[in-house]
């Protein structure tokens, strides 16, 4: 940070081009094809607001962002490069927390089924209208009830419920159908094999830990390991919607600070509205115009503007464009449109400029101290202070180890919630019921359901009687029922012949 309050970001001829501080709430986009230097002006800008006490959140998409908790290098190219800016290159290392939706590559982070709410969750179980309505009234029934939706194991005990009860809850919110919640719950059986349920749970994620300073007043640069999580685009995108939309509910309004009091960047920006449904682009538009006066900014990171919706992408005043290539028509068009969402420069043509950067130039225009965007200027970009390139395994261990947050999210925490409650509305063993979910859980609980329609039931107890399902067996059952109603009994029959190697003939 420079003593004038902005951040410097590089230079155009004789002029430091810098981002403003007091305006950094007013959001941006860092944009440009792969390889053009899109990562290190992200680090700069991490590194600048790191230096003057505010806190960052970066998803790191290649594991290159880890390289801030360690110095940098007196690289000939750096040094030449800050000589040409007119400063002196300085080595450093920044304050860093790791996260990891995982938990494998730094503390996990966990929100309530409750917390990420019906719509997000619809749209991360990729479920249509009709079933999305019914995963609002479950959301219902569990408040109008005071059951805690914590889990994913609760969510399944909560349809179980609806299925056994829907002329009740049809009759009060609305038609529920057995053949909408067993889908609901495939699909929940399909996210727990993706690892959703990792995610899910408690300790919840204080959005407040984000939010912190170091002993020498520099903000702590929170880094999301993402590499597995773009695997997933539809959790990844959902995560990050849902933290958005958190801050907002919980911070107050503070209008135009002299900083701000967080900034996210968000790389591979376009998985947030890929296929994204109309409700969801108007929340999130919605959210990123107001989450400003809560002093919170949002910088978004993709190849090409266009990846944006335009009603997204007014809201972004501070802009830096790399390279972008024009080899087909279509490239062509995309160039032309990055072009005109900048204020002209009538020294060169924008257009132009763009498919003619070098790596580690730019186009940026940063909002000016009225607000209005500056004349888009060609500039070299500064040299980042810590490593760049990501850190070895050992020095991340090392770190996590050390971090301030360590044992408060490592281990999960299972509160009594809508699964005990139910369970203990059935008279059933909470406990033991819990380790049958887990142990049938997933792809082989589906086909343990199957098997059990097929091949017969438990055997039967002494006296007769057969002993009780457990609140899995029953989730199960019901999924199972209902992709056997829906994919038929042929098609049924061929999956298990081909699962089990012939032991079922026609």
């Amino acid at each position: 940070m420079q003593s004038d309050g902005t951040i410097l970001v590089g230079k155009s001829g004789t002029k430091p081009e810098a981002l403003t501080l007091k305006l950094a709430n007013r959001h941006g986009l860092v944009a440009g094809a792969t390889g053009t230097g899109k990562t290190v002006t992200l680090q700069v800008l991490a590194e600048g607001f790191s230096n003057a006490g505010v806190p960052v959140f970066a998803a790191d998409i290649k594991g290159d962002l880890s390289g801030l908790a360690a110095a940098g290098e007196s690289k000939p190219v750096f040094v030449k490069r800050a000589e040409e800016l007119g400063i002196a290159y300085e080595p450093d290392r920044f304050p860093t927390v790791f996260w990891d939706l995982f938990g494998a590559q730094g503390h996990p982070i966990r929100c309530t089924v409750i917390e990420m709410g019906p719509l997000l969750l619809a749209r991360l179980l990729e479920l249509n209208d009709t079933q999305e309505g019914v995963l609002n009234i479950a959301f219902r029934v569990a408040d109008d009830n005071q059951w805690p939706v914590l889990d994913l194991k609760d969510l399944r005990a909560l349809l179980l419920y609806c299925t056994e009860n829907l002329k009740e809850i049809s009759a009060k919110y609305g038609n529920v159908s057995a053949a909408s919640v067993g889908a609901i719950q495939r699909q929940l059986l399909m996210l727990e094999n993706q690892g959703a349920d990792q995610f899910f749970g408690e300790p919840a994620l204080d959005l407040n830990d984000f939010m912190k300073r170091d002993r020498d007043g520099r903000g702590i640069v929170n880094i999301l390991a993402a590499d597995k999580l773009m695997q997933r685009p539809r959790l990844y995108a959902s995560f990050l919607l849902w933290m958005l939309s958190e801050l907002f509910e919980q911070l107050p309004e503070v209008g135009d600070l002299d900083k701000p009091k967080l900034v996210f960047f968000f790389d591979e920006a376009h998985l947030l509205f890929d296929d994204a449904p109309k409700a969801l682009l108007d929340a999130v538009e919605q959210v990123v115009r107001l989450i400003r006066s809560k002093g919170v900014g949002v910088y978004f990171v993709t190849q090409n503007p266009l990846d944006l919706p335009e009603s997204v992408l007014g809201q972004l005043g501070n802009r830096v464009q790399h390279a972008l290539r024009a080899f087909t028509p279509r490239d062509q068009r995309a160039v032309k449109a990055a072009a005109d969402t900048f204020r002209q420069n009538p020294g060169f043509d924008v257009a132009s400029a763009i498919t003619e950067l070098a790596v580690g130039e730019a186009l940026v225009s940063f909002l000016e101290a009225k607000g209005t965007p500056s004349i888009v200027e060609r500039a070299l970009i500064a040299p980042p202070q810590g490593r760049v390139g990501p850190l070895t395994e050992a020095e991340r261990a090392e770190l996590i180890a050390k971090s301030p947050l360590r044992g408060k999210y490592d281990e999960s925490v299972d509160n009594e919630s809508a699964y005990e409650i139910l369970a203990a509305r059935k008279g059933l063993d909470s406990t033991s019921a819990e380790a049958a979910q887990q142990s049938e859980g997933g792809l082989s609980g589906m086909l343990g359901g199957l098997l059990g329609g097929v091949l017969g039931s438990k055997p039967a107890a002494k006296g007769g009687r057969r002993p009780p399902q457990s609140l899995a067996e029953q989730v199960i059952g019901n999924a199972a029922r209902s992709m056997a109603r829906t994919v038929g009994t042929q098609v049924g029959n061929a999956i298990l012949r081909n699962v089990l190697g012939g032991l079922m003939k026609r």
